[in-house]
């Protein structure tokens, strides 16, 4: 990307006849080129200003610098006249490129929007935009195509790029059951998919409108900056005023002194560095995360972001993986583990139910076994004849007849041949990044809480593990709304809530800062930052990045308003000149920006 080819022109043409100026002689032809060099330089600026007085009766960069060029023009200063205009239209033109080159980052980021979609329609593949896709529909991904909708894999295996969902760039490997996201690329081969969403709530389509709300939302810092200009240019023009036209009668000054001291002074004033690169510092922020896998969904959530002091945490499906694995098998009465487990596995095979998938993942079924007179009873068990034995898989409730143990965890239990055989239980696993993440939070004097549903057992046992500060557990969803409030009293700060579930979706929209994981649609919808690639370290990532470009933010206010104030000073006492003026403003304008593009980098 370049600068408009229109405003190079310009800049090149004032330039030239700036050049010329310099080899003529005659005083008048010397004054009819550099008239001539402003025009150019400074047409446009000169009209936005005359119509934003017209039309809003707003006092804006443009008249402060229009201003000052006719008012230097006026007194002789000729070159430095066009200087101030042709200066401020470099820095101007570095704005519009600075910003451009910044939405472009994100845009690419964010390039997810697919055009088509091949639809499987009476034996026919049919291409149709991906809105006319209804939920149960039948479509086909060929290689080298992005996944338009949700869906789930119905025929093939493949490769798939998800950086632009997830930013992990080693290629996911799917087959039939898969579940696969809008926005990721079929990298080798066909596959069929089962549609789950419509277009306008697939995952892709959440996320283009989540990044283009963003702009919407301002921090409290751009917020500042825009009342802040709005009061400062007319408090500005006045001084200037009183500076040119009261000065020199207060102190017998010369009047082409104290006008040249005006004009420096509206030079130096205007607050382009402030407006331009502080809402950059932010959108680069938010360009940052987007680059990480963390959409934000608007800077002021940035800017609170960066305040958290405490964070409580969901624990299924967000300090978990929200998956059940076998934790242990215990074998009675002459039968071995491996043999409790195949029992089991085969015997719930074709259930959906979540530990009989978790069964099944952990034992490969045995293709040659015998499977007969299965019946499943709903939400007790399964029986079954599996080579010629008689099985029943379930609850201590289902198989009451032989005395099964009770047991204090999430178990299964087998009986083969009318014995009771002994019992599976099953944990649902941590996240491997869980106990890093919390120890990076701990140690950034962030406090923590996990908030859940689970068993006082279960939930102790998670929390001491990782080493969160505080667990609250058997809670009902209102419950886990009324104590992350108690935790919002007692923090000196902003409080966080991260989770993925449906019922989390009143906590979230209760914290300062509500955080979801990739998990369900309502829980992604209220929150204000999403973790897309459902990874607990990316927290730690989203927190290192609002408080980068806070600080930058930061940055760029006290280092516009400080140098500018240190030549307004020396202006006043005439001890500034035009050339310092002009650097003043569009040197620290281009210093300010460059120093909010480290905000994209993390």
């Amino acid at each position: 990307m370049h600068i408009d080819k229109k405003e190079l022109s310009i800049i090149a043409t004032s330039f030239a006849f700036v050049a010329i100026s310099y080899l003529v002689s005659n005083q008048t032809n010397k004054t009819i080129i550099l008239a001539i060099a402003l025009i150019i330089a400074g047409h446009e600026i000169i009209l936005k200003a005359y119509k934003n007085l017209k039309n809003k009766l707003s006092l804006d960069e443009n008249f402060l610098m229009s201003i000052a060029s006719i008012a230097a023009f006026s007194i002789g200063e000729m070159v430095e006249a066009v200087a101030i205009l042709l200066f401020y239209r470099v820095g101007e033109a570095f704005e519009n490129y600075s910003v451009k080159r910044s939405r472009k980052s994100v845009s690419q980021l964010m390039d997810l929007a697919p055009n088509y979609a091949n639809a499987k329609r009476e034996d026919k593949v049919i291409k149709v935009n991906p809105s006319e896709v209804k939920i149960g529909e039948t479509i086909l991904i060929k290689p080298g195509e992005k996944v338009p909708i949700d869906g789930v894999i119905t025929s093939g295996e493949t490769m798939l790029n998800t950086a632009s969902i997830n930013g992990e760039p080693v290629p996911l490997e799917v087959g039939v059951g898969d579940k696969i996201v809008s926005g990721y690329i079929n990298l080798n081969a066909l596959i069929e998919v089962k549609t789950t969403k419509d277009y306008e709530n697939s995952t892709a389509t959440q996320i283009l409108e989540m990044v283009e709300n963003a702009t919407f939302k301002k921090s409290k810092s751009e917020r500042f900056i825009t009342k802040f200009a709005r009061i400062y240019t007319p408090i500005v023009v006045g001084f200037a005023f009183c500076l040119a036209f009261v000065a020199p009668f207060l102190f017998n000054g010369d009047f082409s002194q104290w006008l040249e001291r005006a004009i420096i002074f509206l030079v130096v004033s205007c607050p382009c560095a402030l407006v331009v690169s502080v809402p950059l510092s932010f959108f680069g922020g938010i360009g940052g995360a987007s680059k990480n896998g963390i959409l934000i969904k608007g800077s002021n959530y940035i800017e609170a972001l960066s305040k958290v002091k405490s964070i409580a945490f969901d624990k299924t499906g967000t300090i978990s993986k929200g998956e059940l694995v076998i934790d242990e098998i215990v074998a009675l009465n002459g039968h071995d583990k491996n043999e409790i487990l195949s029992f089991a596995a085969l015997a719930e095979k074709n259930s959906i139910h979540p530990i009989a998938l978790s069964l099944n993942k952990a034992y490969k079924n045995d293709k040659k076994a015998k499977i007969s007179n299965v019946i499943e009873s709903a939400g007790l068990g399964v029986s079954a004849v599996i080579n010629e034995h008689k099985i029943k898989v379930g609850s201590v409730k289902f198989l009451q007849e032989f005395n099964p143990q009770n047991i204090d965890k999430t178990a299964i239990h087998v009986a083969i041949n009318n014995k009771y055989a002994g019992y599976i239980t099953l944990k649902d696993e941590l996240r491997s990044e869980s106990r890093e993440c919390i120890k990076w939070l701990t140690n950034a004097g962030i406090t923590t809480a996990l908030i859940t549903g689970d068993k006082k057992n279960t939930a102790l046992q998670v929390g001491k593990s990782i080493g969160i500060d505080r667990v609250h557990y058997e809670l009902l969803p209102n419950e886990k709304v009324s104590t992350l409030e108690a935790i919002m009293d007692k923090t000196d700060g902003t409080t966080a809530y991260v989770g993925d579930g449906i019922n989390d979706a009143p906590v979230i929209a209760r914290a300062d800062v509500g955080i979801a994981m990739l998990g369900s649609d309502a829980a992604i919808q209220t929150a204000d930052i999403v973790l897309i690639h459902n990874n607990l370290a990316k927290l730690t990532t989203a927190i290192k990045i609002a408080k980068k470009t806070i600080a930058i933010a930061k940055f760029n206010i006290a280092f516009s308003i400080g140098f500018k104030l240190g030549v307004l000073i020396l202006a006043i006492f005439g001890y500034a000149n035009i050339p310092l003026a002009i650097f003043a403003d569009v040197g620290v304008t281009i210093i300010a920006i460059l120093n909010a593009f480290r905000a994209f980098k993390i």
